[in-house]
C-alpha cells in the first residue's frame, strides 16, 4: 500500500479497485496525519487545510460508491468549513445527505451503513439527512443551519437534486440580507460576551475569541449573503475592502490558521482552546524556538496583536455593512463640530479624506470625543482613514508639541478616560503616541496570575480609576470613590497608571525603570515638577502597598511605621491606595476578593492614624496591653462573666496575645474559654466576616506537630488559609487563629456549615492525624516551573525571624512547610499565605527553641531543607 502524500495522492484511494477496507482507510488516515505533521514547517498552511479537505473528499467518494449510494436519488454535500474546502488536521467533517421528500427503507439502511463506516474509519462526522423542503424549513428558523447551507459543496450523488436547492437559498424569502446581517451580528455579540468582550485570555479559543477566526468568517458570511460573494477578495470590487485591507485579513487568517493547525497536530484531536498543556509545543512547532516560557510569550504577543487587528477590521466592516444594509435610504442626523469633523448618527466622521494629513488632527479627533457626550463611536470611514494615517506616521505623536498639549487636556477632561481612552486604546493610538507603550502591546506573561497582556492590564487599571471618579460606582468602591472624587488632580493617577508596568519585558526592576520613563514624560509635557515627581513616585512604589498588606502583619506597629515612612504623607497615601486597588482588580478579576479588599483598607486607615498621631510617637506596649484588657472587660459585662475568673485566665497568657488581638477578639475568646472543659479542644468560628474572610479560633494543648495538624485538617475541609496567628500560653496551650475562605473565595456565611466545620475540627484534633493522601494537582501545573526560593526579612527585633517562601503551588503545601518547621524545632508565631496564580508567596514569623531569632546557621539549615525539597508534585 503506497503511503506518500503529494497533492496528487498516489494512494489506494486513487486506485480503480471497487473495494477498500476500513483498516486500510484507518492506516491511510494515520499516514496522512503524519504527513501533515512532517510537512507543517515547510508548506503553506492553506495547502495543508485544502489538502485534508481533498483527502476526505476521496474517502467519502470511495465509500459512497462502495455502498452503492451513487445509484440512488440522493446527494452528499459538504457544509460549514468543510463546504469551504477548509479542513484543519482534526476538524469535524460536516456533511448533509440531501434526499427526495421520502426515502425507502432500503436507502435508509444504506445511509445508516455508510455513516457507521465513517465512524469506524475515525472521521469526526457531523451529519444530517434532510429533504430539500426540510433543509429550507429548518434553515429559515436557524441562522446557523442557514449559514452552513450557504457554504455547501457537492461531493458526489445526484447533482440535479442539489441544483433544486440552490435557487431556494438565493431567494429573499429564505434570509433577507438585512435579517441575516442582524442575526450574525447578534450571534457575534453573544459570543464575545462569553469572553466578557476581552480577547486577552490566558488560554484563548482560536475560533471563538473576539478577533479570532470566527470574526473573519462573520465578515465573509455577511458579504456572501449581501453580495453573493464567494470570497473576501470580491469585497474589494464592491469597495468595502481596500486591497491592503484584504491582504491584511489574509495575513491574519494565515497566522490564526497556522496556529490552529499546529494546535490540532500537538493535541492529536480537534482542539480550539490553546491550553497551557499545548502552548510550549505549539510555539516550538510554529518556529518560535524551544526556550519554554519565552517562546510562548513571543508567540502569544504575535497572536494578541493579530486578533487586535482582526477585531478592528471586523468592527469597521460590520459598520460599513450596517450603513449599506440597515441604514440605506434612511435619513441621517448630521451635527457639525468644526471645519474638519461632523457627527453622523452619533458617530464622529471626518469631512474629507485628507484630514489626517496633519498628525495633530488625530489627537483633536479624540479630544472632540471627550468634549461631546453625544458621540458614541468612530464612523467606519473615519476609522479607515485613522488606520491609514496611523501607519503613515514616521515618528510618534508625542514628538509634536500640540499633540502633547492635547494629550494632557484629554487626561484632565472629566470624560477623557471614558469612551475617549477606550477608543484610543482599541485603535492603537496610545501605542502611536507613546513609544514605550508600543513595546508592551500584546505582551503576555506565562503564568496564572496575570490574566491579561501588559497593555490590556494597564488599560483596565486606568478604567478602574476612572470608575472611582464616577458617582454611579460609589457603592462598588466606596473608599476609592470618596478619595478619587476629592483628589484635585486625577490626571496624576491616570498617568501613573499608564506608566506603572510600561517597563515590563526590558529586564531589571520594571517599577524603577518605569519611574524614570514617567519623569522624562512629565518633563516634556505641561506637567509641574511637583506632579511629575508624584507620578514617578507612584510608579516606583506601585507594589509597596499590596506587598505590605498581603505579606506583613499590618496589626504590628513597626510594620505600619515602616510603611508610613515610605508613603510620607496622606496625599501620597490617597493616590497609592487608589492605584493599588485599581491594579489588583485589573490583574486577574477571579483572584480579587473581600479578604484582599479589607487588608488594603485596614492598612490605609492604620497608616492614616499613624500620620495623624505623629510617626515620632512610639506606642507604649504596656499601656496598649492594659487598654485592650480594660476594653475587653467592658465588653464582657454584657455576658455576665466573672471579672476575677477572666483576670486569672489572662495571667496564663503572654503579653504578646493582648497586643496581637483586638478587645473584641479577646472578649470573644475569653468568655468561651473560661466556660470550656479542658478535656477537648475549643473551636470557634466567627459569625461575621473578618477582613472579608472567616475567622477560626482554636484553643488546644500544645504539641510538636499542632500547626501541621491544624492546617491539614482545614485543608481537608476545602478551606484556603490566608492568615494565621499562633500564640502559646504559659501553661502549655496554644491559641491559634486562622482566616479562611471557601472554594469560591468567599467567607463562610452558612451557620450550619460553620457548625459542621467546628464539630469536625474538634473531633479530629482529639485523634492522631491519619496519613493524608496527596491530592492530585491540576494538570496545568506541570507547565510551570517555579523554583523554591527562601529569603529572610530583616526586622528590628531579636526575638523572631521573618522568612519568605516562594514556591510552586499545589495541594498540601502549607502542611509540608509546617512539617519542616517541626523538624527544625521552630515556634511559628504567624503566617501570611498569598497565592499568585500558580505561585505561592508565604511569609512566616518564627523563633527557635530559645524563643529567639534564628541564628545564621539555623537560617542556612532551614533554607537548605526547604530548597532541597523543591516541593515537586
Amino acid at each position: 500500500m503506497q503511503t506518500l502524500f503529494p497533492i496528487e495522492y498516489s494512494t489506494p484511494l486513487a486506485v480503480s479497485s471497487p473495494f477498500i477496507s476500513t483498516q486500510d482507510i484507518c492506516q491511510l488516515s494515520r499516514d496522512f496525519q503524519q504527513w501533515q505533521k512532517d510537512k507543517f514547517p515547510y508548506v503553506e498552511v492553506s495547502i495543508l487545510v485544502s489538502t485534508r479537505s481533498e483527502f476526505v473528499d476521496k474517502i467519502l467518494h470511495k465509500l459512497w460508491c462502495q455502498h452503492s449510494l451513487d445509484e440512488d436519488q440522493i446527494s452528499l454535500l459538504a457544509v460549514g468549513g468543510y463546504g469551504r474546502g477548509e479542513l484543519h488536521p482534526y476538524s469535524d467533517v460536516d456533511i448533509l445527505l440531501l434526499t427526495q421528500a421520502k426515502i425507502s427503507d432500503a436507502l435508509s439502511e444504506k445511509i445508516s451503513a455508510f455513516i457507521t463506516q465513517l465512524w469506524d474509519v475515525k472521521l469526526d462526522i457531523g451529519h444530517s439527512v434532510r429533504s430539500v423542503k426540510e433543509c429550507v424549513k429548518q434553515a429559515k428558523s436557524d441562522v446557523t443551519i442557514a449559514t452552513n447551507l450557504m457554504e455547501m459543496r457537492q461531493i458526489c450523488g445526484n447533482e440535479a437534486l442539489t441544483q433544486n436547492l440552490y435557487p431556494l437559498l438565493a431567494k429573499d424569502g429564505f434570509w433577507t440580507s438585512k435579517k441575516f446581517f442582524l442575526a450574525k451580528r447578534e450571534e457575534q455579540y453573544e459570543r464575545h460576551q462569553q469572553y466578557h468582550g476581552a480577547s486577552y485570555t490566558l488560554e484563548p479559543n482560536l475560533k471563538a475569541n473576539p478577533g479570532g477566526l470566527r470574526d473573519i468568517q462573520t465578515i465573509a458570511w455577511v458579504a456572501k449573503r449581501h453580495f453573493v460573494a464567494d470570497s473576501l477578495e470580491e469585497l474589494v470590487a464592491h469597495h468595502y475592502l481596500t486591497q491592503n485591507e484584504f491582504f491584511e485579513l489574509l495575513e491574519c487568517q494565515d497566522y490564526l490558521w497556522r496556529m490552529r493547525a499546529a494546535l490540532h497536530i500537538i493535541a492529536g484531536r480537534c482542539e480550539n482552546r490553546l491550553l497551557f498543556d499545548y502552548q510550549g509545543e505549539v510555539a516550538s512547532l510554529m518556529g518560535f524556538g524551544d526556550e519554554g516560557k519565552f517562546a510562548i510569550e513571543r508567540m502569544m504577543k504575535r497572536f494578541f496583536r493579530i486578533i487586535g487587528r482582526v477585531a478592528e477590521l471586523n468592527k469597521m466592516l460590520l459598520q460599513h455593512f450596517e450603513y449599506a444594509i440597515i441604514k440605506k435610504n434612511h435619513p441621517v442626523e448630521k451635527i457639525p463640530l468644526n471645519k474638519d469633523f461632523i457627527i453622523i448618527d452619533g458617530q464622529i466622521n471626518a469631512v474629507n479624506d485628507r484630514v489626517f494629513m496633519s498628525s495633530v488632527k488625530i489627537m483633536e479627533l479624540f479630544l472632540l470625543v471627550a468634549q461631546n457626550d453625544n458621540i458614541t463611536d468612530l464612523h467606519p470611514q473615519t476609522l479607515r482613514l485613522l488606520r491609514n494615517a496611523r501607519r503613515r506616521l514616521i515618528s510618534g505623536l508625542m514628538d509634536y508639541a500640540e499633540c502633547r498639549r492635547i494629550f494632557i487636556e484629554i487626561m484632565k477632561h472629566p470624560n477623557g478616560l471614558g469612551l475617549t481612552f477606550s477608543l484610543m486604546h482599541r485603535h492603537s493610538i496610545i501605542a502611536a503616541y507613546l513609544p514605550q507603550w508600543r513595546s508592551i502591546v500584546g505582551q503576555m506573561q506565562f503564568d496564572l496570575f496575570h490574566a491579561y497582556s501588559v497593555d490590556e492590564h494597564s488599560y483596565r487599571l486606568i478604567k478602574n480609576i476612572y470608575r472611582f471618579s464616577q458617582p454611579e460606582h460609589d457603592n462598588d468602591y466606596p473608599l476609592c470613590s470618596k478619595i478619587m472624587q476629592r483628589i484635585r488632580k486625577p490626571e496624576v493617577l491616570y498617568i501613573a497608571g499608564i506608566f506603572h508596568d510600561i517597563a515590563k519585558g526590558r529586564g531589571g526592576d520594571h517599577a524603577k525603570l518605569g519611574a524614570v520613563d514617567a519623569l522624562e514624560f512629565s518633563k516634556v509635557h505641561p506637567i509641574s515638577d511637583h506632579d511629575g515627581r508624584m507620578i514617578a513616585w507612584l510608579v516606583k512604589n506601585h507594589l509597596v502597598m499590596s506587598v505590605t498588606a498581603q505579606r506583613r502583619d499590618i496589626a504590628d506597629e513597626e510594620v505600619i511605621r515602616n510603611f508610613a515612612g515610605i508613603v510620607r504623607d496622606e496625599a501620597h497615601l490617597d493616590y497609592l491606595y487608589c492605584l493599588t486597588v485599581a491594579d489588583m482588580r485589573a490583574t486577574n478579576e477571579s483572584l480579587w476578593n473581600s479578604w484582599k479588599a479589607n487588608l488594603l483598607q485596614e492598612l490605609y486607615f492604620n497608616t492614616k492614624r499613624a500620620f495623624r498621631r505623629g510617626l515620632e510617637k512610639q506606642v507604649d506596649l504596656r499601656a496598649k496591653t492594659r487598654e485592650n484588657q480594660e476594653k475587653a472587660l467592658e465588653l464582657l459585662k454584657d455576658y455576665e462573666c466573672d471579672a476575677n475568673q477572666i483576670r486569672t485566665f489572662w495571667k496564663k497568657l503572654k503579653a504578646e496575645y493582648f497586643l496581637r488581638y483586638s478587645p473584641v477578639q479577646i472578649a470573644w475568646h475569653s468568655r468561651h474559654i473560661i466556660k470550656h472543659s479542658i478535656v477537648k479542644p475549643l473551636v470557634l468560628i466567627s459569625p461575621k466576616p473578618y477582613r472579608g474572610g472567616t475567622e477560626i479560633f482554636i484553643y488546644t494543648k500544645a504539641s510538636a506537630n499542632i500547626f501541621a495538624k491544624m492546617v491539614t485538617l482545614l485543608d481537608a475541609q476545602r478551606l484556603s488559609i490566608h492568615d494565621a496567628k499562633i500564640i502559646s500560653s504559659k501553661k502549655g496551650y496554644t491559641l491559634n487563629t486562622f482566616v479562611v475562605l471557601d472554594q469560591k473565595n468567599r467567607a463562610i456565611t452558612d451557620s450550619s456549615r460553620a457548625l459542621d466545620i467546628a464539630n469536625k475540627l474538634t473531633k479530629s484534633l482529639m485523634k492522631p492525624l491519619p496519613k493524608v493522601k496527596n491530592k492530585a494537582a491540576p494538570a496545568y501545573i506541570d507547565n510551570f516551573k517555579v523554583p523554591t526560593k527562601v529569603s529572610f526579612i530583616e526586622t528590628a527585633t531579636d526575638k523572631t525571624t521573618v522568612l519568605e517562601i516562594i514556591a510552586l503551588d499545589h495541594p498540601g503545601l502549607l502542611a509540608k512547610f509546617a512539617k519542616i518547621f517541626q523538624e527544625n524545632k521552630l515556634n511559628i508565631h504567624s503566617a501570611k499565605i498569598t497565592t499568585f496564580g500558580e505561585k505561592i508567596d508565604d511569609v512566616f514569623t518564627v523563633s527557635n527553641t530559645d524563643n529567639l531569632a534564628l541564628t545564621q546557621e539555623q537560617q542556612q539549615q532551614l533554607s537548605a531543607m526547604l530548597c532541597e525539597k523543591q516541593f515537586s508534585i
